[in-house]
């Protein structure tokens, strides 16, 4: 892929600040998707929020300057989202909760010491790296999908959301066509702004900010372990370890970087060291996120450095209470609108690596990636209930489950002499 900047280019200020911002917008979109999971009063609502913006802006910086040394973009687990709703739904303590992502995390650090991630990473081939990128795709178009129409959406609404999204996406491909160098970065921005101020012009739903719950509370009351819970997220955590291990896989594959094994192992620590930072303060956990590929197609911007500014200041914004309350006012359908085009860029992104690496040669190489696509979708839609509980969080994970068929169908099934 032919890029205007690589991995470690520097940026001229200008430029720097142009590209900061698209990461910046970036990051808040998916960390203000998963502060609904916060329960208690507005207040305690809001400082959750503050926590989760503070614990993915400081592992975001620590990725980009001494973990995988990457553009990804860390958010919350969704994964662990679901193990979150679910013990909720079932009544568990939310001390015990978080006590097993604080634990999930201390795992999943503790698998990256010795020489297991160095086997890991051979699992690894282009055609299972290409499923990656087209998974998160097609997994998260119920998310996607949920935003762009909320159930508790009126009619007004819904019609505005559709107009918004043909109009939308439309007009986001057309700039990304016209536009030139950097400003391809205000592809997004310029989407972000005029979305939301069409949106609060036709429809007044916003609320008055309300003052943030004590410091006293930021660790979790008292950290409690019950078994159940602790064997369900460690189930959680195999697909967050798929998943951290995909995203970083996939864009340094995009990207041909060196030194992946150590890059790979330096990340997936941060990612466990992370968690239970995050667990220890109640908040979800976070991953690396495989929708990188897609920003840096559209942008041909890589450089990692970038990223310092934007995660700067995701951290910074958790320092003020206002601010947080703005950034997680975004309306939903403008973040649906926005994720559902650079989704498209993603699925360009692996058809072009596909096209590069000569992945599909055979009917059992194009199985080896569709099948699992399929697969993905059915679990991601299987009905809850069916399965038990102790599995559900990973059976109904449709990323965790297609990469793992596709894993099978590429060293087992469909493997070549």
């Amino acid at each position: 892929m032919k890029l205007k900047y690589n991995i470690e280019d520097r940026l001229p200020v200008g430029q720097l600040i142009i590209y900061a911002m698209q990461w910046f917008i970036l990051a808040v979109a998916v960390v203000a998707t998963s502060v609904f999971v916060a329960e208690g009063s507005p207040g305690e609502k809001l400082f959750y929020a503050q926590k989760m913006f503070a614990v993915m802006g400081i592992a975001g910086l620590i990725q980009v300057l001494w973990g995988h040394r990457m553009p990804l973009v860390v958010g919350p687990a969704a994964v662990l989202l679901v193990g979150v709703l679910s013990s909720l739904g079932a009544g568990a303590e939310s001390s015990a909760i978080y006590s097993s992502i604080a634990l999930g995390g201390a795992v999943i650090t503790l698998l990256t010491f010795g020489g297991m991630m160095r086997y890991v990473q051979r699992l690894f081939t282009p055609r299972i790296v290409v499923v990656i990128l087209m998974l998160i795709a097609f997994t998260l178009s119920p998310v996607i999908k949920n935003l762009i129409f909320p159930v508790s959406a009126t009619p007004e609404m819904n019609t505005f959301a559709l107009i918004f999204t043909l109009v939308g996406c439309l007009g986001m491909v057309i700039l990304n066509r016209v536009l030139k160098g950097v400003a391809k970065s205000l592809v997004i921005p310029i989407a972000l702004v005029v979305g939301s101020v069409a949106y609060y012009a036709l429809f007044d739903t916003t609320t008055m900010a309300t003052t943030a719950a004590s410091l006293d509370n930021l660790l979790i009351d008292s950290f409690s372990f019950d078994w159940g819970l602790i064997v369900a997220f460690v189930i959680c955590y195999i697909a967050l370890l798929i998943n951290d291990i995909g995203s970083i896989e996939s864009l340094g594959a995009m990207l041909s970087v060196d030194g992946m094994p150590k890059r790979l192992k330096s990340g997936v620590r941060i990612t466990g060291i992370m968690n239970i930072v995050a667990g220890s303060v109640g908040v979800l956990g976070p991953v690396n996120y495989s929708m990188s590929p897609g920003v840096i197609a559209s942008t041909g911007c890589a450089s990692r450095w970038a990223l310092v500014p934007a995660t700067l200041l995701l951290s910074l914004c958790a320092l003020s209470p206002d601010v947080i309350w703005v950034l997680t006012n975004i309306p939903n359908p403008v973040i649906g609108v926005i994720l559902l085009f650079l989704m498209g860029t993603q699925l360009a992104a692996g058809f072009e690596m596909l096209h590069s690496t000569s992945s599909v040669r055979s009917f059992a190489d194009g199985m080896t990636i569709g099948l699992p696509l399929m697969m993905a979708m059915l679990f991601q839609l299987m009905p809850r209930g069916i399965v038990p509980s102790v599995v559900e969080p990973l059976l109904c994970n449709g990323f965790a489950m297609g990469v793992i068929v596709v894993i099978v169908l590429e060293h087992v099934v469909n493997r070549s002499k």
